[in-house]
């Protein structure tokens, strides 16, 4: 009978599944895997990382542009926990992901309970994992890979998605499948929480609502982006006319120039986009999981007036409760929203009034506020990058510059790590990002999270990837400096040169790795850079007191943020609102 090597097996699963690209770094427990992507590489490419998690912030990368797993592999041991913060990643992002992790041999397995290890880099990546994916499992033995591989495709990409790991050890890999085994029947998962009510019923229901409201908005959460219903969601704004606000993951859900659009709300959110959403009677949200930075930590200050009606794949989320006048839906809005879409055409909306307040509201703020210099460079900088592009962002004052400040075009992708919050992430997702679309992408981060994953400068330089590396350099960690500021008497302790922190020459290190590099000066002096497909490292200095505002203070409603506006604007902005 015929037979297939099970490292084979993996590589030709995978192809049929339709990836094409795999990320990784070498080691001893995964060289089988290794050959294997190389004997099929004419029809999937397999790209070398530096560092593990690199590979699985890549992998992140690839599949929010692809909307497909994104698959990284990593050797036992200390391969496999460098994979662990990227894991985190993908789990609270609900980014689908297949992590292969390589296992020494079964007989080398400890199997007793007393001592540590018995194998060299012996380590037990499956409860380590369990609690960051929706399913971690070692592969005993060759016959159960195919369905196991099918097993984790499916749990990867149904429902709220997410990671799965699948740990294989060494003589595993190496074992040959009977071919006749591959064409068992793999049973259909499910998930344990799909106690949903009638579609129709509740789309009527919710149009209902929002008919008889007079100040109604649209919340879009992530969930949008990740269903692929960012065209539907288009044309529901278009066909509702209400204003649209968004968690900071989803600031991409509109471009900045649709006369509905008001932005990111929340702890930093955009003021108008704040008081907007704390004075209206009526909340769609989609796809948001409504955390305490977007809901401030007093939830009963939360658009106290409001009915809120959330739709979630999850009903998981629906545990954390926001609002006595809450109405909950376990949808995927790959199904609500064309149903929404379709059964709202069937209404009149009219919300002039509505709109009206909102822009005069968004017009006094913008005339009152003064950017901050991270602010005015992210502006900027927007300007040039062009539409259809991915731009990654960091983590710590560069990402909240850029949900505020970015001015989103057409056809462009801003990714961010939300729920996690890792430090690197920018540069290896904007990786899988390019590779993924081919196109030129723009990653995006402080000068802190340049030298998390600085490692991969090599990737990009070795693959000449279409990759615009911008560095806001305040030669320390600014968000905390911050903090520092506030609460600690300004002890910069470990965040500035004073303190312990300092900062390689950010042109000196490009020139190493054979990058193009310039200091930023304009937006017109840096434009040359954005008309090509060549990488290049721009250097945004900034002064080292900077600053993250409006921001919100413990215990106060979101429209409530620091420096507070005087009482005569304040009182004037939700007149306008509460008169419409």
């Amino acid at each position: 009978m015929d037979k297939i090597k099970a490292s084979d097996y993996i590589v030709e699963f995978l192809i049929k599944k339709g990836i094409t690209d795999v990320f990784g770094y070498p080691g001893g427990m995964v060289t089988h895997l290794m050959d294997s992507l190389d004997k099929y590489s004419h029809s999937i490419r397999t790209h070398l990382n530096y560092h593990e998690q690199a590979s699985a912030m890549a992998a992140c990368g690839w599949a929010e542009m692809m909307g497909k797993p994104g698959v990284a592999y990593a050797t036992s041991g200390p391969g496999a926990t460098n994979l662990l913060t990227g894991i985190a990643c993908a789990y609270y992002d609900s980014i689908p992901s297949i992590f292969l992790t390589g296992q020494v041999n079964t007989y080398e397995q400890k199997t007793y309970q007393g001592g540590r290890q018995k194998g060299f880099q012996e380590t037990d990546i499956i409860s380590m994992a369990t609690p960051i994916t929706k399913m971690a499992k070692m592969v005993k033995s060759a016959d159960d890979l195919p369905k196991t591989l099918e097993l984790a495709y499916q749990t990867a990409m149904e429902g709220r998605r997410g990671p799965v790991l699948l740990d294989i050890p060494m003589n595993v890999s190496r074992e040959y499948i009977l071919k006749g085994r591959i064409n068992e029947v793999v049973e259909q998962t499910q998930e344990s929480n799909r106690s949903c009510a009638k579609l129709d019923k509740s789309v009527d229901r919710i149009l209902e609502k929002l008919q008889k409201s007079y100040r109604p908005v649209l919340l879009a959460g992530h969930g949008v982006a990740l269903s692929n219903m960012q065209g539907v969601f288009r044309q529901l704004v278009d066909t509702l006319q209400i204003p649209v606000v968004s968690s900071m993951i989803a600031v991409d859900v509109l471009p900045s120039s649709s006369v509905y659009s008001y932005g990111m709300i929340g702890a930093y959110g955009v003021r108008w986009a704040n008081y907007i959403l704390n004075h209206s009677d009526c909340i769609l949200s989609l796809g948001s999981r409504l955390d305490c930075r977007q809901t401030g930590v007093n939830t009963n200050l939360f658009a106290p007036d409001a009915s809120l009606l959330r739709i979630d794949i999850d009903s998981g989320e629906f545990e954390n409760q926001i609002s006595e006048k809450e109405e909950q839906f376990c949808f995927d809005l790959s199904s609500f929203l064309p149903k929404l879409l379709k059964n709202a055409k069937n209404y009149t909306w009219n919300y002039r009034a509505w709109n009206n307040a909102c822009n005069s509201v968004r017009t006094l703020l913008r005339q009152a506020e003064t950017l901050e210099e991270g602010n005015n460079a992210i502006r900027e900088i927007s300007e040039v990058i062009p539409g259809g592009t991915c731009v990654t962002t960091d983590v710590g004052q560069n990402q909240v510059w850029v949900a505020q400040s970015f001015k989103v075009k057409e056809q462009q992708r801003l990714l961010f790590c939300g729920g996690h919050g890792a430090m690197g992430y920018s540069l290896p997702s904007a990786i899988g990002a390019a590779l993924a679309s081919g196109k030129m992408t723009v990653a995006i981060m402080g000068d802190g999270g340049l030298q998390m994953n600085l490692q991969e400068l090599e990737f990009v330089a070795r693959e000449q990837l279409p990759i615009k590396i911008i560095v806001i350099n305040n030669q320390a960690l600014g968000m905390i400096h911050h903090f520092q500021e506030m609460y600690f008497g300004s002890n910069y302790v470990q965040t500035d040169d004073k303190k312990g922190y300092t900062v390689p020459d950010c042109m000196q290190i490009a020139q190493a790795y054979g990058l193009r590099n310039v200091q930023y000066q304009s937006a017109d002096q840096i434009s040359q850079y954005f008309k090509d497909d060549k990488p290049v490292v721009i250097e945004v200095r900034l002064s080292q007191q900077t600053h993250v505002f409006p921001k919100l203070g413990m215990n106060k409603p979101i429209d409530d943020q620091e420096p507070p506006l005087s009482d005569d604007l304040r009182k004037r902005i939700i007149d306008i609102l509460k008169e419409a």
